[in-house]
């Protein structure tokens, strides 16, 4: 929890100055600048902390387990943190997705050159957790959050050596990238997107 406070302190502090460091662009003359509501940036940070929770907590189960990881074992703990992301999306009105270069789902490729370089980002530091940045998405102009998301010794049941991935994985994603890896290692990042919009509405409803 200490952790979890700590991290959404320092990111609060430090919105205005990285957004402005990693590319604010202000909106056009004509149109009144979207200013990123503080108390909203905040929020992502610690409902996508209580999301990589969520799938820390269900991966552990598979820690110590002897039986070989099946479909329905994916069901139980990698299918909620998906489903939750889109829960996400719906209640606030973000884009909450799970990107990764190494996928095994396609749907987790990335999508565009801002998940490419933030994926680089990330490879590039160790130590990074998570950053803001402006993007356009399907032309939309808004507010990104990128936060890392490490491989803990339970996720080598199913991501590990290539030839000791179960049988249920080598039969059903025959695109499979997402093996080989190291405690540690990065194995993606979840990617947020706040539409201006939504931030234009938020806006509105305080003033």
């Amino acid at each position: 929890m200490q952790t979890l406070f700590q991290l959404v302190l320092s990111l609060g502090l430090m919105i205005s100055v990285s957004l402005g460091v990693i590319g604010w662009h202000p909106a056009p003359v004509s149109a009144a600048p979207i200013i990123p509501n503080p108390n909203e940036l905040v929020q992502v940070v610690q409902e996508i902390e209580s999301l990589d929770a969520m799938r820390s907590g269900l991966a552990s189960s598979l820690e110590g387990s002897t039986e070989v990881p099946t479909m329905q074992t994916m069901k139980e703990v990698c299918r909620p943190v998906g489903m939750r992301a889109m829960e996400l999306s719906q209640e606030h009105g973000w884009q909450v997705k799970q990107v990764a270069k190494k996928y095994r789902n396609p749907d987790h490729a990335p999508g565009n050159p801002h998940d490419q370089m933030a994926l680089a980002k990330f490879d590039q530091d160790p130590e990074l957790i998570g950053f803001w940045g402006r993007a356009t998405v399907d032309e939309q102009p808004g507010t990104r959050y990128y936060r890392r998301i490490a491989v803990e010794a339970s996720c080598l049941a199913c991501h590990g050596l290539k030839d000791r991935r179960p049988q249920f994985v080598k039969d059903g994603y025959p695109q499979d990238l997402a093996y080989n890896f190291n405690v540690g290692d990065l194995r993606g990042m979840y990617a947020v997107f706040i539409p201006d919009e939504i931030q234009h509405t938020i806006q509105n409803a305080v003033n």
